[in-house]
């Protein structure tokens, strides 16, 4: 736009300096004035419109001096002079990555911390987080436009390793991880906020313990994955004993009941169960007697 109003004021000019000469073009000057005045009036009209983007916040700058007003989404009428400097207010993520390519910034990206054992541990985060629309103006004036890596990554790579000594290696792989998660996040939204700044979530992406601290973990879990085997081996061997146990005690108690008080009817009963399980075709003559014992014969 400025090129245009300077373009507009040689076209001006031109026509100024004709009416004083005798130039062929004398005639028309006052054209040529007009068509100066009106390119003039264009780009200032043009330069006074303009638009920002849905998502997007705008901030008017005129001679070093920041307005605290901020321009919506939209069409918007302004100063022809003032510079309008836009800022992203949708959710935004920073990831700081111990694999190439991954993280905001390339090559390992990833944060190394001291635990509360003194061994070094290697976190994978990413922060998601928004500009507050109304901080825009003061966020420009104190900070600048690149505040990703003026405040987001040393806040939040500072923070964790303030509150990772707290905790042991093994309890941050482990049982301490979503404590740890919920501590760093309150002491970075606080930070984030007094900076004009808003803190969504915050993701322990990854926790990297020393070799031989994995080495010991693993020793661990297969000791306890065996110790757990054998435990069900014992009580399946345990209850294979108490069903043996009860079935010989039933087996004794059927053979003193058979040697103690066995009676006729109770032999004669056994006798004709057998015969009659029997596949071989049988017969059978009782005489009717008292104490009688029933003849068998084999009907072959």
């Amino acid at each position: 736009m400025i090129y245009l109003v300077v373009v507009g004021i040689i076209v001006f000019a031109l026509g100024y300096a004709s009416t004083k000469s005798n130039s062929p073009f004398s005639p028309y000057a006052g054209i040529v004035k007009i068509v100066g005045i009106l390119i003039v009036i264009l780009a200032a009209f043009t330069a006074s419109l303009v638009q920002v983007n849905p998502g997007e916040v705008g901030v008017q700058k005129l001679f070093g001096k920041v307005d605290n007003r901020i321009l919506e989404s939209g069409l918007n009428v302004v100063n022809p002079l003032v510079e309008v400097v836009t800022f992203d207010i949708r959710t935004q993520n920073y990831t700081m990555s111990g694999v190439n390519d991954e993280g905001s910034k390339s090559g390992d990206d990833a944060i190394r911390v001291l635990s509360a054992d003194g061994l070094e541990v290697v976190i994978d985060l990413t922060v998601l987080y928004k500009l507050m629309p109304s901080e825009a103006p003061r966020i420009l004036q104190e900070i600048g436009t690149d505040y990703r890596n003026t405040i987001v990554r040393p806040i939040c790579r500072t923070k964790i390793r303030d509150n990772a000594v707290y905790y042991d290696a093994v309890a941050l792989y482990s049982s301490k991880r979503d404590e740890f998660q919920n501590r760093i996040f309150k002491t970075i939204e606080s930070d984030f906020k007094s900076r004009g700044l808003m803190l969504e979530q915050l993701l322990v992406r990854n926790i990297t313990l020393p070799t031989s601290v994995k080495t010991t973990i693993e020793s661990k879990i297969n000791a306890e994955q065996e110790a757990q085997k054998m435990t069900f081996v014992l009580q399946k061997e345990k209850q294979e004993a108490e069903r043996k146990r009860v079935e010989a005690q039933g087996i004794a108690d059927y053979q003193k009941i058979l040697s103690t008080g066995l009676s006729d009817k109770q032999l004669q009963y056994e006798m004709i169960k057998a015969i009659a399980t029997s596949p071989n075709a049988k017969l059978i003559i009782m005489n009717g007697g008292k104490n009688s014992t029933p003849v068998i014969l084999d009907a072959k």
